[in-house]
């Protein structure tokens, strides 16, 4: 497994470390966290994912459902877009493009550490 994939072995314990030592290194980094669930979720509120520029991961807010639409917006965050709270949902036609069909709603709040 390559540094950009997600690195599994740091995780669930070590993401806020994994964040502090990548920003510690110089590396731009954003953090995704399950801030609402409602219904079936993949995820608890509180999990988070960490992103840095070159599109390395540690951590999951979704199991794998929604990652890749997180990981899209935290890279525009890292770029300079404005911290955003992202909503999936059954009743949203992008659920079902990254799919979320599990009859549930997801709420990550993305955001640049600075």
């Amino acid at each position: 497994m390559s540094e950009q994939q997600t690195d599994l072995a740091a995780w669930p314990d070590d993401v806020l470390e994994t964040a502090a030592s990548w920003k510690n290194d110089g590396r731009e980094v954003a953090i995704a966290t399950v801030v609402h669930t409602w219904g079936s979720s993949p995820r608890p509120v509180g999990s988070q994912l960490i992103v840095d520029g070159a599109g390395a991961m540690v951590g999951s807010v979704s199991g794998g459902c929604i990652e890749g639409a997180v990981v899209k917006e935290a890279m525009e965050v890292i770029a300079g877009a404005p911290a955003r709270v992202l909503d999936f949902g059954v009743s949203n036609d992008q659920a079902w493009e990254v799919g979320l069909a599990c009859g549930g709603k997801v709420q990550v709040y993305v955001e640049r550490l600075d």
